[in-house]
């Protein structure tokens, strides 16, 4: 069985949140896909990738067609997860902010938005977990377990998500010292240059507290490296 690409599968995930179930489900059902759909879904990809990577200006840009394919459909709460995927992508690279586009969307939010809002802010209840995108379901509650916590993020096929649940547990001082180390693996072997630099940036504290001079002077290499293939 041919493996599916990485973008396939954030595409897929975009789409996912995105767009509502029941449209999705028409369109499985032989009703053709609205172009509105397709566009704002590759556009969302695109802004995934472009965040992620640090390239602002392509971002901004990928993000205004989002919005724009989006306000044709009239639906506040589809504009809401246009928002909230865009927060996620700056959550996953350690930047813990306001999500200020959806803030001014929240009045007519559904519950679904609203959960995931609240994911972001790392104050969810438990009732709320099953509204969430299903990749991100089991890892809204971080283990305890050191061993549980690895489990639960390998288990994850969407490095967005995966990284998205470490940068919260380790807001909420719950990241295991081996998920911060898999949060980088998985940035790298992205090439996301965002949020691999921020969680180096974490990798490089701690091993400055820990006395580790000879680690956090390794890790520094690796940020400057990073850092040298930024787009100027």
């Amino acid at each position: 069985m041919k493996p599916v690409s990485t973008a396939r599968v954030m595409q897929a995930a975009a789409l996912a949140f995105a767009v509502a179930l029941a449209l999705a489900l028409a369109g499985c059902a032989g009703t053709p896909t609205p172009d509105w759909q397709i566009n704002a879904g590759s556009a969302l990809q695109r802004m995934q990738q472009a965040l992620l990577q640090g390239n602002d200006r392509v971002a901004a840009n990928e993000y205004q067609r989002a919005r724009a394919e989006v306000a044709g459909t009239g639906r506040p709460d589809l504009a809401a997860r246009v928002e909230l995927l865009r927060c996620a992508s700056w959550t996953a690279s350690l930047q813990f902010e306001p999500c200020a586009g959806f803030e001014r969307l929240r009045v007519d939010a559904k519950a679904p938005e609203l959960a995931y809002a609240a994911y972001l802010r790392g104050q969810m209840d438990a009732g709320q977990r099953s509204l969430l995108p299903p990749a991100q379901q089991p890892l809204a509650a971080a283990p305890q377990d050191e061993a549980a916590q690895l489990a639960a993020l390998q288990a994850t096929a969407d490095p967005l998500s995966r990284l998205l649940a470490a940068a919260l547990w380790l807001q909420a001082g719950r990241a295991a010292p081996a998920v911060i180390t898999l949060a980088v693996d998985t940035a790298s072997a992205q090439g996301w240059r965002r949020p691999l630099l921020a969680w180096l940036g974490v990798q490089q504290q701690r091993a400055r507290q820990a006395g580790d001079i000879a680690e956090a002077g390794r890790i520094g290499r690796r940020i400057e490296l990073v850092l040298q293939g930024r787009d100027g």
